[in-house]
Protein backbone atom coordinates (compact mmCIF):
# COMPACT_ATOMS: atom_id res chain seq x y z
CA UNK A 1 0.00 0.00 0.00
CA UNK A 2 1.85 3.43 -1.21
CA UNK A 3 1.30 6.14 1.45
CA UNK A 4 2.55 9.62 1.62
CA UNK A 5 3.62 11.77 4.40
CA UNK A 6 2.57 14.65 5.58
CA UNK A 7 3.13 17.32 8.35
CA UNK A 8 -0.28 17.66 9.92
CA UNK A 9 -2.15 20.42 8.51
CA UNK A 10 -5.99 21.58 9.18
CA UNK A 11 -7.12 20.01 6.10
CA UNK A 12 -7.00 16.65 7.58
CA UNK A 13 -10.06 15.44 8.69
CA UNK A 14 -9.26 13.61 11.85
CA UNK A 15 -12.74 12.96 13.12
CA UNK A 16 -13.12 9.63 11.91
CA UNK A 17 -9.68 8.07 12.96
CA UNK A 18 -9.74 5.56 15.05
CA UNK A 19 -7.00 3.41 16.80
CA UNK A 20 -8.49 1.16 19.47
CA UNK A 21 -6.67 3.27 21.47
CA UNK A 22 -9.28 5.70 23.51
CA UNK A 23 -6.72 7.89 24.86
CA UNK A 24 -4.07 7.77 22.01
CA UNK A 25 -7.47 8.89 19.78
CA UNK A 26 -8.41 11.69 21.58
CA UNK A 27 -4.83 13.44 21.84
CA UNK A 28 -4.69 12.75 18.42
CA UNK A 29 -8.43 14.18 17.00
CA UNK A 30 -8.61 17.15 19.77
CA UNK A 31 -4.70 17.74 20.91
CA UNK A 32 -2.33 17.07 18.08
CA UNK A 33 -3.18 20.21 16.18
CA UNK A 34 -2.23 22.66 19.75
CA UNK A 35 0.37 20.80 20.27
CA UNK A 36 2.35 21.33 16.96
CA UNK A 37 1.33 25.23 17.14
CA UNK A 38 2.93 25.36 20.61
CA UNK A 39 6.04 23.25 19.71
CA UNK A 40 5.82 20.35 21.85
CA UNK A 41 5.40 18.28 18.72
CA UNK A 42 5.93 17.76 14.97
CA UNK A 43 2.61 15.57 13.50
CA UNK A 44 3.44 13.58 10.68
CA UNK A 45 0.05 11.61 9.14
CA UNK A 46 -0.01 8.55 6.77
CA UNK A 47 -2.25 8.99 4.03
CA UNK A 48 -3.93 6.12 2.02
CA UNK A 49 -4.81 6.88 -2.12
CA UNK A 50 -7.80 8.30 -1.31
CA UNK A 51 -5.84 10.96 1.12
CA UNK A 52 -7.32 9.01 4.21
CA UNK A 53 -4.80 9.26 6.87
CA UNK A 54 -4.41 5.72 8.02
CA UNK A 55 -1.94 6.93 10.80
CA UNK A 56 0.15 8.98 12.64
CA UNK A 57 3.29 9.97 14.89
CA UNK A 58 4.56 12.28 16.80
CA UNK A 59 8.53 13.85 16.75
CA UNK A 60 9.97 16.03 19.80
CA UNK A 61 13.04 16.80 21.12
CA UNK A 62 14.27 15.08 24.55
CA UNK A 63 16.96 14.21 26.66
CA UNK A 64 18.31 11.12 28.49
CA UNK A 65 19.90 11.16 32.20
CA UNK A 66 22.74 9.35 32.36
CA UNK A 67 21.98 6.98 34.76
CA UNK A 68 18.45 6.07 32.93
CA UNK A 69 20.78 4.44 30.09
CA UNK A 70 22.16 0.59 30.18
CA UNK A 71 25.67 0.28 31.90
CA UNK A 72 27.12 -0.88 29.05
CA UNK A 73 25.94 2.14 26.76
CA UNK A 74 26.68 4.41 29.48
CA UNK A 75 30.26 3.16 29.83
CA UNK A 76 30.99 4.49 26.38
CA UNK A 77 29.56 8.12 27.07
CA UNK A 78 31.00 11.32 28.51
CA UNK A 79 30.08 12.01 32.17
CA UNK A 80 26.96 14.91 31.32
CA UNK A 81 23.89 15.25 32.84
CA UNK A 82 21.75 14.93 29.98
CA UNK A 83 22.51 13.13 26.95
CA UNK A 84 20.39 14.39 23.11
CA UNK A 85 17.61 12.27 21.71
CA UNK A 86 14.41 12.40 19.72
CA UNK A 87 11.43 11.15 20.73
CA UNK A 88 8.50 9.52 18.80
CA UNK A 89 5.82 10.41 21.48
CA UNK A 90 3.17 8.89 19.73
CA UNK A 91 1.95 6.70 16.99
CA UNK A 92 -0.88 4.99 15.87
CA UNK A 93 -2.45 2.90 12.82
CA UNK A 94 -6.34 2.84 11.98
CA UNK A 95 -7.75 0.30 13.30
CA UNK A 96 -8.93 -1.02 9.99
CA UNK A 97 -4.99 -0.87 8.61
CA UNK A 98 -4.52 -3.45 11.38
CA UNK A 99 -2.42 -6.37 9.67
CA UNK A 100 -0.55 -4.41 7.05
CA UNK A 101 2.18 -3.38 8.08
CA UNK A 102 0.87 0.58 8.72
CA UNK A 103 3.48 0.30 11.94
CA UNK A 104 6.58 -0.33 10.64
CA UNK A 105 6.58 2.21 8.24
CA UNK A 106 5.21 4.66 10.34
CA UNK A 107 8.11 3.91 12.51
CA UNK A 108 10.47 4.06 9.03
CA UNK A 109 9.31 7.60 8.38
CA UNK A 110 9.70 8.66 11.53
CA UNK A 111 13.89 7.12 11.96
CA UNK A 112 14.43 8.31 8.55
CA UNK A 113 13.22 11.55 9.74
CA UNK A 114 15.16 11.71 12.86
CA UNK A 115 18.33 10.55 11.01
CA UNK A 116 18.55 13.32 8.72
CA UNK A 117 18.23 15.67 11.28
CA UNK A 118 20.67 14.16 13.76
CA UNK A 119 23.25 14.92 10.43
CA UNK A 120 22.87 18.76 11.46
CA UNK A 121 21.89 17.65 15.29
CA UNK A 122 23.29 15.83 18.02
CA UNK A 123 20.71 12.66 18.41
CA UNK A 124 22.16 9.83 20.59
CA UNK A 125 18.87 7.76 20.66
CA UNK A 126 15.61 7.32 19.79
CA UNK A 127 13.20 6.82 22.74
CA UNK A 128 9.49 5.64 22.22
CA UNK A 129 7.19 5.35 25.40
CA UNK A 130 4.90 1.71 24.97
CA UNK A 131 1.46 2.23 26.51
CA UNK A 132 0.92 -2.07 26.33
CA UNK A 133 2.42 -4.39 26.53
CA UNK A 134 1.89 -5.18 22.98
CA UNK A 135 3.13 -1.92 21.92
CA UNK A 136 6.33 -3.11 23.71
CA UNK A 137 6.76 -6.33 21.78
CA UNK A 138 6.00 -4.06 18.45
CA UNK A 139 8.84 -1.92 19.16
CA UNK A 140 11.47 -4.72 20.66
CA UNK A 141 10.30 -6.57 17.33
CA UNK A 142 12.33 -3.26 15.41
CA UNK A 143 14.77 -3.49 17.64
CA UNK A 144 14.57 -1.48 20.66
CA UNK A 145 15.73 -2.14 23.99
CA UNK A 146 14.05 -1.58 27.42
CA UNK A 147 15.29 0.86 29.61
CA UNK A 148 16.50 -1.31 32.76
CA UNK A 149 14.37 1.06 35.12
CA UNK A 150 11.34 1.98 32.67
CA UNK A 151 10.49 -1.07 31.02
CA UNK A 152 7.55 0.65 29.19
CA UNK A 153 10.21 3.46 27.63
CA UNK A 154 12.56 2.17 24.75
CA UNK A 155 15.60 3.29 22.90
CA UNK A 156 17.48 2.47 19.81
CA UNK A 157 20.55 4.07 18.98
CA UNK A 158 20.23 7.23 15.74
CA UNK A 159 22.93 4.84 14.57
CA UNK A 160 21.75 1.46 14.62
CA UNK A 161 18.65 3.19 13.24
CA UNK A 162 20.97 5.28 10.09
CA UNK A 163 22.70 1.68 9.35
CA UNK A 164 19.45 -0.06 9.75
CA UNK A 165 17.85 2.09 7.01
CA UNK A 166 21.27 2.23 4.79
CA UNK A 167 20.61 -1.59 4.60
CA UNK A 168 17.27 -1.22 3.75
CA UNK A 169 18.13 0.94 1.27
CA UNK A 170 21.80 0.91 -0.28
CA UNK A 171 20.51 3.03 -3.41
CA UNK A 172 19.56 6.26 -1.20
CA UNK A 173 22.60 7.10 0.44
CA UNK A 174 23.19 8.63 3.42
CA UNK A 175 20.32 8.24 5.42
Amino acid sequence: MPLTFEPLAKRHDRSHFRCGEVELGEWFQKRAGQDERRNIARVFVALDDDSQIVGFYSLSAFTLSLDEVPHDVAAKLPRYDHIPAALIGRLARHEQSRGKGIGEILIADALHRIVNVAQDLAVFAIVVEAKSGAASDFYQSLGFIPFPMHTDRLFMLTSTAAAALKKANPAAGPA
